[in-house]
């Protein structure tokens, strides 16, 4: 980042200084249950890098609910609180569910908003039929694979208050949206939404799935550190859940690791790659809050918008 920049900068140090006694509501155990294939974290991380960031939203939150509490007085209604949503994005690889499963857990764990669903926007992708009719199996992942106007219209009832709403449910071992398959959101307190697209600027639309969002992060790192923990979570997947014989790349099991190398940078270079330039990584700009990653999955800087 430039020195002229709309962003607080923050080493890992002075943002872990930021905690202010936060509790660490969350075990060895459960951790390790939140952890992506390949992504590293340890409880130090929660404490340094997560704390601050729990404390941060819970006050921005609060400030949210008391908003709210002061336009309903001068509306003079009782109108109910709508949920604060949060949007994750980041490349693919990057970590970005981890964050977000992460994020789910501790900030449920506040007092003020107990209720907190996660969705991610896998479920918003055409179906595999169509991405197939219309030539965009290779553009999967891209802006066009996706049904926006869907996803648009389901962040709108969560935010307009709605008592339940229904999100599309998505499977990476078909890798295909489950068909009359549903995830229920009922007026949680906050909605972490997750995935690639989720700060993406639509050309030829007027509203934007980020318009909905009260708080975005954008998970970063060097765009090499990137291919790399993608190539070794696709060897880690054709050792385990490529092995069963109806995941979509049950065909990659068999091969060699040099192979298996060879075609997961093709996928890499041929697709996520042309991804994150086009699309992903211009919206790191317009999130609230950046975390970049080192070579070790550790963050050690984030940004923070200027409000």
């Amino acid at each position: 980042m430039s020195s002229f920049t709309p962003y607080f900068e923050f080493n890992r140090k002075k943002w872990a200084s930021l905690r202010n006694h936060t509790p660490l509501p969350l075990t060895e155990e459960e951790l390790e249950s939140l952890k992506g294939l390949n992504v590293e974290i340890s409880i130090e991380e929660v404490e340094k890098i997560y704390l601050p960031l729990t404390r941060l939203i819970n006050l921005y939150v609060k400030a949210s609910q008391q908003l709210h509490t002061v336009t309903t007085s001068f509306l003079g209604n009782n109108e109910k609180k709508v949920p604060y949503i949060i949007g994750i994005a980041g490349s693919v690889a990057v970590g970005k569910s981890t964050t977000a499963r992460l994020l789910q857990t501790l900030l449920s764990r506040w007092d003020n908003h107990r209720k907190v669903d996660l969705v991610t926007t896998d479920g918003f992708l055409y179906s595999t039929d169509l991405l197939k009719k219309n030539g965009l199996m290779k553009r999967k992942g891209f802006p066009e694979s996706y049904d926006t106007q869907k996803l648009i219209d389901f962040i709108a009832d969560v935010k307009s208050g709605k008592n339940k709403v229904e999100a599309p449910i998505y499977s990476h071992m078909i890798y295909d949206v489950l068909p009359n398959q549903v995830q229920t959101i009922c007026t949680p307190d906050i909605l972490i939404l997750e995935g690639i697209n989720v700060l993406q600027v639509n050309k030829g639309k007027q509203t934007f799935v980020s318009d909905f969002f009260d708080f975005s992060i954008y998970v970063d790192a060097e765009v090499s550190d990137i291919k790399r923990w993608y190539i070794e979570r696709f060897l880690l997947l054709q050792e385990t859940a490529f092995q069963n014989p109806n995941s979509y790349f049950h065909r990659y099991t068999n091969l060699s690791k040099e192979n298996a190398v060879k075609k997961a940078t093709q996928i890499w270079e041929e697709i996520n790659l042309i991804n994150l330039d086009e699309n992903i990584l211009p919206t790191r700009g317009r999130a609230h809050l950046v975390l970049k990653k080192d070579s070790d999955h550790k963050v050690k800087d984030i940004y923070l918008r200027k409000l």
